[in-house]
C-alpha cells in the first residue's frame, strides 16, 4: 500500500437507512458493488467503460477512505502502461474522445503519488486534445469517423480530464476552451421548451439523423444527458471561481437539474431511457442514466451549485435504483441490471436516432460504465449525513 499524505475526510459514517438502502451494520450498496468489482477483477482495457468504473472506485475511495479502492485503480492503470509511461496499444489516429477518458485515472494517480510515469501518461493524453479535430465553431469532434459532430457523451470523455489537468499543471489557457465545449453544446443541443438536451449536433447538417435547420438529433436520450451532467459537476470542482464563465456553467447545471426533476418518474423515482416519453410503448427505465442524474444532483447540491432541495430528488432516485435495478446474486454479491449496452448516432449499421432506435437497443447487467456511474452516485449518498 502506498504511503501518501493526502487525506480525504473522516471514516465512513453510515447514512440513514433511507439513504444507504441497507440496515445498520451492513456496507452501503455502492461499497458492496465496489467490492464485487474487485472480486470479479475484469480484464484491464484502455477504454472509456473501464475509465468510468475507475472514476467510480476513486469516488468510493474518497468517500470511504478505504485504501483498497485506490490500490485497485493503481493496479488497473499499471497493467495498461509501461514503466516509461507509454499507453500500451493506444491508437492516436482514431482521434476519439472516448479514448481519453481513462487519462483521468492516470492523472489522479500522479496527483497522489507524484510518480513520473503517470505524469507522462497525463501529458500524452493532454496532447491528444491539441490534435483532436474541431468543428468550424471550435467544438471537439466526437471521433474522427464522426466529422463535425459533437455528442453529449464527449463532454464527460474529455472535459473532466482537461479540467483536472489544467488545475494540476496551471494550464490557464485551458479554461476558456473547456467552457467553450460546454457552451457550444448548451447552445446547440438544449431544447428551449423542456430544458432537456438532444444527443448530438452535426454542425455540417450532412448526417441523416440531423435536423436540416438545427443540426440536432431527434430525441433526448437519457445517458447522453447523464454524461453531460456528470461532466459539469466534475469540471466545476476544478473550474476557477473567478473565471468569467464559471457562473454560466453553474447556470447550465441548474438548467439541467430543473429539466431532469420534471421528468423523474413519480412512481419509481428513476428516469426513462428516452427522457420525455415515459408513457410511450417500449420505453423503459434505465440504470446508468438514473445513477448519473443522482450523482449530478447530489454533488451539485453538496457543492452549493444547485439549491439544496435537489438533494431530496437525488435520494429518491437512489432509493429507486435499489428497487428497480439492484439484484442479489447467489454468492451474495449485488448486480446492477437495466443498463442499455450502447446507443449512438450514424455509423454502420446506421443509427438514425429515432425513438424506435433507442428503445430497441439491448440492456445488460454489470456493464462497467453503468457500475462506474452507480459507484459515483453511491459515493455522494455516503457523504449525505
Amino acid at each position: 500500500m502506498l504511503a501518501r499524505r493526502m487525506k480525504h475526510g473522516s471514516k465512513l459514517v453510515l447514512p440513514l437507512i433511507l439513504l444507504a438502502g441497507v440496515a445498520f451494520g451492513q456496507a452501503s450498496p455502492s461499497r458492496q458493488m465496489a467490492d464485487a468489482v474487485i472480486r470479479r477483477n475484469p480484464t484491464p482495457r484502455w477504454v472509456y467503460e473501464e475509465g468510468t468504473m475507475l472514476d467510480g472506485l476513486t469516488a468510493e475511495w474518497k468517500s470511504s477512505s478505504d485504501e483498497k479502492y485506490f490500490d485497485y485503480v493503481k493496479q488497473t492503470v499499471d497493467a495498461l502502461i509501461t514503466e516509461d509511461g507509454t499507453i500500451k496499444g493506444f491508437k492516436s489516429d482514431a482521434h476519439s474522445l472516448d479514448n481519453l477518458e481513462m487519462g483521468r485515472a492516470a492523472l489522479m494517480l500522479y496527483r497522489e503519488t507524484k510518480d513520473k510515469k503517470y505524469e507522462t501518461v497525463a501529458r500524452f493524453v493532454r496532447a491528444q486534445l491539441d490534435e483532436q479535430p474541431r468543428t468550424p465553431s471550435g467544438g471537439f469532434w466526437h471521433k474522427a469517423i464522426y466529422p463535425n459532430q459533437m455528442w453529449l457523451d464527449g463532454a464527460f470523455m474529455a472535459e473532466p480530464f482537461y479540467a483536472m489537468y489544467a488545475a494540476t499543471f496551471d494550464d490557464k489557457a485551458a479554461w476558456d476552451d473547456i467552457a467553450k465545449q460546454f457552451l457550444l453544446m448548451d447552445e446547440h443541443l438544449r431544447d428551449p421548451k423542456t430544458g432537456l438536451m438532444y444527443h448530438g449536433w452535426d454542425e455540417s447538417r450532412k448526417e441523416r439523423w440531423s435536423d436540416s435547420k438545427t443540426g440536432r438529433s431527434k430525441e433526448f436520450w437519457a445517458r447522453a444527458m447523464g454524461w453531460y451532467v456528470m461532466a459539469l459537476v466534475d469540471v466545476l470542482e476544478y473550474f476557477p471561481k473567478d473565471h468569467p464563465k464559471q457562473a454560466t456553467l453553474v447556470k447550465d447545471l441548474n438548467d439541467c437539474v430543473v429539466a431532469l426533476e420534471k421528468v423523474q418518474d413519480r412512481k419509481t423515482g428513476v428516469w426513462w431511457d428516452v427522457l420525455d416519453k415515459g408513457s410511450w410503448d417500449g420505453n423503459y427505465v434505465e440504470a446508468s442514466a438514473s445513477s448519473m442524474f443522482v450523482y449530478g444532483m447530489a454533488k451539485g447540491a453538496r457543492m452549493g451549485w444547485v439549491p439544496k432541495r435537489y438533494q431530496a430528488s437525488a435520494v429518491r432516485g437512489w432509493a429507486g435504483i435499489q428497487r428497480e435495478f439492484v439484484k442479489t446474486l447467489p454468492d451474495g454479491a449485488i448486480s446492477l441490471t437495466g443498463i442499455v449496452a450502447v446507443s449512438g448516432l450514424g455509423g454502420k449499421p446506421y443509427r438514425d436516432g429515432t425513438y424506435d432506435y433507442y428503445i430497441n437497443e439491448r440492456t445488460v447487467a454489470d456493464d462497467l460504465k453503468g457500475i462506474g456511474a452507480f459507484l459515483m452516485a453511491g459515493s455522494e449518498m455516503e457523504r449525505i449525513r
